[in-house]
């Protein structure tokens, strides 16, 4: 997902922040929805799959996928795990990192550290709301035993089974993991992309940017590369937490696992280059989400604008 519009602008020397739009927010969840129904979720199956078994390849993960359910093999998890995921993130991330934001460049913090400390907060809010489940069972359709057919488990009926035998717990399971990893990934996309928006202005404006010409979608797009793509640095922090969720049966895997006690089984089965299996796949979700949400966010609100500015 990239990075979402907080709207904090400097006017007169003073800092201003214009209140979230709820149009934004079911903008943005409806951007959410068409992303990962498309070609979203088949990276987060590939990339989950290859995090989970880290002796395949990409071809081999997308041969195994195909052969567990065909086509509709690259979307297991996504009804309903991953549009409730989808439908919630992205209001949960923009309400609390605006906020934060907002309030650490009022206190004098510069556009890069205010979009580390707000990224960092918009996601452990992710991670514990809604996300944390929704990782769980989306890695759990990706990961678990498929029966033949007309003897499969529903989605359901495995979450329910986890939640009588393990309670919140268990349908939470890896939620820490989660939460270190959406915490350094949006720290790294916020910050790193205001880090860009600083240079792409600087070099249009000179050493004093002007607040009051917004960037192009070229240029917001540019800046939303930087960031989503230097943000795959914390791989190793997504692979245990597939790690930590999978259902797949290792010899010598422990029962109940840390995030340190899964590091340490990572590193002594597959070595350093273990942490960064699956990385290819979440590159290209990057970049899709990237596409989905800015251009088709700044396409969108144009339309919704002219319609606005035409009743008026």
């Amino acid at each position: 997902m990239a990075p979402a519009s907080i709207e904090i602008v400097e006017s007169g020397g003073k800092l201003q922040k214009k209140p979230v739009s709820f149009v934004n927010l079911a903008v943005g969840a409806g951007l959410n929805m068409f992303e990962v129904s498309t070609l979203g979720q088949p990276f987060e199956v590939i990339k989950t799959h290859l995090a989970a078994n880290r002796n395949d390849n990409i071809l081999t993960s997308l041969k195994k996928t195909y052969k567990r359910g065909g086509f509709l093999g690259f979307y297991q998890g996504l009804i309903p795990w991953a549009w409730i995921e989808a439908s919630t993130k992205g209001a949960v991330l923009i309400f609390t990192a605006s906020e934060v934001e907002y309030h650490v460049r009022a206190a004098g913090g510069s556009p890069f550290l205010s979009g580390i400390i707000g990224g960092m907060a918009g996601g452990l809010a992710q991670a514990y709301s809604t996300m944390g489940f929704c990782t769980f069972m989306k890695t759990v359709e990706v990961t678990r035993h498929k029966a033949p057919a007309g003897q499969q488990i529903s989605t359901m009926k495995v979450a329910a089974d986890i939640w009588k035998r393990e309670g919140i717990r268990g349908i939470n399971k890896g939620v820490n993991a989660v939460a270190v990893r959406q915490c350094t990934n949006w720290a790294s996309r916020f910050g790193l992309t205001r880090a860009g928006e600083m240079a792409i202005r600087r070099i249009r404006d000179g050493e004093i940017p002007d607040y009051s010409r917004p960037l192009s979608p070229i240029q917001k797009i540019l800046a939303s590369a930087i960031g989503g793509g230097l943000s795959c640095w914390n791989q190793p922090i997504e692979v245990i937490r597939v790690e930590m969720q999978s259902q797949v049966k290792t010899p010598g895997r422990p029962e109940k696992m840390s995030i340190v006690t899964c590091a340490k089984f990572i590193y002594q089965n597959n070595g350093l280059k273990g942490f960064y299996r699956g990385v290819t796949p979440r590159i290209g979700l990057g970049i899709w989400q990237t596409v989905c949400m800015v251009f088709g966010g700044d396409a969108i609100k144009a339309k919704l604008a002219a319609r606005q500015k035409a009743k008026i």
